[in-house]
Order: structure tokens, then C-alpha cells, then sequence
């Protein structure tokens, strides 16, 4: 009992406001750093003598990006279960789950790799790109696919490495696939001359490389916990019960979030030409929202994790209690920024003046929604942490179920500000579904600590 205590001791003593900042900074910085090469890419395309390449590389880059995201339940999944594993200080454990985490990871990647023609069948028939733009679409496909082992793999590491707070690792790996795919993209296309199949080389090679990095970057932080690989109950059902369980509820979570974002694209294509661009533009200040709160998020998965796995509940209350102080001063900052600069950031991003305009005119929604979507970000690191995956499904469901309606209502009476109005209230009912669950059970029996 007394070793007990004093390993919870040492848990809630490492989980300063310092350490957060320190441990969510690398994924900000890994977040922002995405961005690039999607810039890298369209810059030396839109060097070649014909538009149909810019065009193929950008639906190619959607795609995989859509394709490969609805597996990022192997990098939240993989988070939540290596954090409490390391709150144990159990490296056999560890060991074991990663090497379970990668068998099913090989078996997504096989899928992928075998649906091949049909992902090229299905993007080019969704997009509905011109003949010479599906040519070239098609063309990118058949060589990117080729990353989907690494990609998946590199979910794994990610998560391993968030999940044993080594953040700072995790955006090495993530460097070292950003620029090696930017540098090797200006070789094979403006060197080599090889167009769209060279952007997709580019990708698949820095994928692998990426992997190669992060394997070894893990390998070297599993070495300071005492434990085995084994090959036991490699075969077994039972050895992947848990993870499909914990997976499977992220990965419906994902598609609810899916769904949402392409109801709400959808329903702006209602209201018009102009106000679809203008949410078009307005939802890149979203996506820059969650390049800040996903770091905090992160954060607050490896340390309520590892809390949960050591029983400590002063740690598992220090650790929400720090990681949310600094993501709702993140959402401040954010708030400031947008009402000071957002104006210029929609001129930015158009030139188009009815499209500056109608921006501007639902511009107060985004300068609002960090301060409402930061308590959902923050629930859901939570929640991972403590691997209460199904009130995290649920809790979407339930929001979506009431999303969808609620935006048909308010649309019929406030057109697009309602449609911004029923996002901001589906960020607060994830929040309020998901919050009244963590806030109404204790994470573990109160005997066991």
C-alpha cells in the first residue's frame, strides 16, 4: 500500500502547469507544421504547364485524407490504453498491446491496399472531376495507397508516444514525415520532372520513413520499462477483445464527426453560391481552432491515463484541472485573435467582395466558438484517458440526433445564422453529455485507492 501511495505521489508531483504547456507544445507545433506540405504540393504543381495537376493532387490529397481518417481511432485508441499501462508501470503490457495494436493495424492496411480500385472508382465518381482530371486523380491514387501500412503504423506510434508523454518525440516523427515529403516533392517533381506521380512517391516514402523514426523513438522510451515481447496468445481472441471494443467506439465517434461536417457542407450549399464560400473560408478558422485545443486535449490523454492507471485521483483531478486552465486560456487567445484579425484573415483568403462580405457578417460565430468548443476538445481527452469510449460514442450520437433537426429548424427562420447557431449548441451538448457522465462517476471504485 505504502509503494502504492508513493507512486501516486510521484504521478500528481510530475503534473505542474509547466509540464502541460511543455508536453501539448509539440503537438501545436506538429498540428501546425500539416499545413505545409499540402502548400509544398499545390506550389509545385501549380509550377507545371497544366491546371488538371493542381486540381488531381488536391482531390487526391482529400481523399486519403477522409480514407486514413476514419482510422484515427488506432492513434486515441492506442493513447488512452498506453497511458493507464504506464500509470502501472507495467512494460510487459505495454509490449503486448502495442503488438496487438499492430496485427490489427496490418489487417486495415491489407483492407485498404486490397479495396484499391475501388477507392479510385469511388473518388473519381464523387468528386466528379473532368476527364483529364480523373486520369491524373486515378494516377495518384494507385502510388499513394502504397502508404496506407505506414500511415496506420504511424497512428500506433503517435499514440504510444502521447500516451507515454513524450511529445517531443512524437513531433520528431512528425517532422521528419513533413519535411521529408516537402523536400523530396520539389526533387521528383521540379527536378525529375515526374508530376503527380512524383507528389504521391514523395508521400508514400516520408510515410515509411516516418515510421522508421517513430519505431525508434518508441523503442528507445520502452527501454526504461522492465517487460518482454512475446509472441503468446498472438492468435487469440481474447488478446483483441478489449482493443476492438475501445477502437470500434471511436471509430463510430469519428464517423458521427464525419457526418456532422458534411451536414453542415451540405446545408450550406442551400443558402447559395456566396454563403457556401464563406463557410467554406470561415470553417478554416475551425480548423485552426483544433490545431490549439488538440494540444491541450492531447495532453490531458497521456496524464488522466496515466492518473487513471496509477488510481491516484489527486493526479487524475491535477491533470484536468491544469490541461483545461491552459486550453480555455488557448480559447481566449483565440477569441482575441479572431475578433482583432479575422477580417483580414477572410481578405486573405478571397478576393471575391460578396464573399468577404457574407464572411464578415457570420465572422461573430467563430469569434465565439473557441470559448464554446474547448470544454467538448477537452471532455474527449478526458474521456480517452480514462477509456470511457462509449459515453464518448454516445455522447456524439446523442449530439448529432439532436444537430440535425435543430439546423433544420433554424435555418427555416435565421438561414445561416442558424445553421452556425446549431454547430455552437452541438459543441455545447457534447460537452454537457460527456461532462454530466465524468462529472457523475467516479473513474475507479473508491476501494481500490
Amino acid at each position: 500500500m505504502a509503494d502504492s501511495q508513493a507512486q501516486a505521489s510521484d504521478v500528481a508531483n510530475a503534473i505542474t502547469f509547466s509540464r502541460v504547456f511543455a508536453l501539448a507544445l509539440p503537438i501545436i507545433v506538429s498540428n501546425l507544421s500539416v499545413p505545409l506540405v499540402g502548400l509544398v504540393d499545390t506550389a509545385v504543381m501549380g509550377r507545371l504547364d497544366d491546371p488538371a495537376f493542381v486540381g488531381a493532387v488536391a482531390l487526391g490529397a482529400v481523399t486519403f485524407s477522409s480514407l486514413f481518417w476514419a482510422f484515427g481511432f488506432l492513434r486515441m485508441g492506442t493513447t488512452g490504453l498506453i497511458a493507464q499501462e504506464y500509470g502501472r508501470g507495467d512494460g510487459t503490457s505495454m509490449r503486448l498491446l502495442l503488438r496487438n495494436s499492430a496485427v490489427l493495424a496490418g489487417l486495415f492496411a491489407l483492407l485498404v491496399l486490397a479495396s484499391q480500385s475501388l477507392v479510385a472508382v469511388a473518388a473519381v465518381h464523387f468528386m466528379g472531376a473532368a476527364d483529364d482530371v480523373s486520369t491524373l486523380l486515378t494516377r495518384y491514387i494507385e502510388v499513394r495507397i502504397w502508404s496506407a501500412p505506414a500511415v496506420l503504423f504511424n497512428y500506433l506510434l503517435m499514440g504510444a508516444l502521447i500516451g507515454l508523454q513524450r511529445t517531443g518525440f512524437a513531433l520528431v516523427a512528425q517532422l521528419a514525415l513533413n519535411l521529408t515529403n516537402a523536400g523530396l516533392s520539389i526533387l521528383f517533381v521540379m527536378g525529375w520532372q515526374w508530376d503527380v506521380f512524383g507528389v504521391a512517391l514523395a508521400s508514400v516514402i516520408s510515410e515509411y520513413f516516418a515510421a522508421l523514426v517513430g519505431a525508434v523513438l518508441l523503442a528507445r522510451v520502452l527501454g526504461a520499462f522492465a517487460g518482454r515481447w512475446s509472441l503468446t496468445g498472438l492468435a487469440s481472441w481474447s488478446a483483441y477483445r478489449r482493443l476492438i471494443s475501445v477502437n470500434g467506439d471511436i471509430f463510430l465517434r469519428t464517423l458521427c464527426l464525419l457526418f456532422a461536417m458534411a451536414w453542415f457542407a451540405r446545408q450550406g450549399t442551400s443558402l447559395g453560391a456566396i454563403v457556401l464560400a464563406a463557410n467554406a473560408i470561415l470553417l478554416q478558422f475551425v480548423y485552426l481552432l483544433s490545431y490549439g485545443l488538440d494540444g491541450f486535449a492531447h495532453a490531458a490523454e497521456g496524464m488522466v491515463g496515466q492518473a487513471a492507471g496509477a488510481r491516484d485521483r489527486h493526479a487524475f483531478r491535477l491533470a484536468i484541472r491544469l490541461s483545461t486552465a491552459w486550453a480555455v486560456l488557448t480559447a481566449c487567445v483565440y477569441v482575441v485573435g479572431y475578433a482583432l484579425f479575422g477580417i483580414d484573415l477572410i481578405a486573405s483568403l478571397t478576393t471575391l467582395e460578396p464573399v468577404r462580405e457574407a464572411a464578415a457578417r457570420y465572422l461573430p460565430w467563430l469569434i465565439a466558438m473557441p470559448l464554446l468548443a474547448v470544454w467538448s476538445y477537452q471532455l474527449d481527452g478526458i474521456a480517452i484517458g480514462l477509456l470511457k469510449t462509449r459515453e464518448m460514442r454516445n455522447a456524439m450520437m446523442v449530439s448529432i440526433g439532436l444537430f440535425v433537426p435543430l439546423s433544420l429548424l433554424l435555418m427555416h427562420g435565421w438561414g445561416n445564422h442558424g445553421l452556425w447557431l446549431a454547430m455552437a449548441v452541438m459543441y455545447c451538448l457534447r460537452a454537457v453529455t460527456l461532462g454530466g457522465y465524468i462529472l457523475k462517476h467516479e473513474p475507479w471504485p473508491s476501494a481500490d485507492h
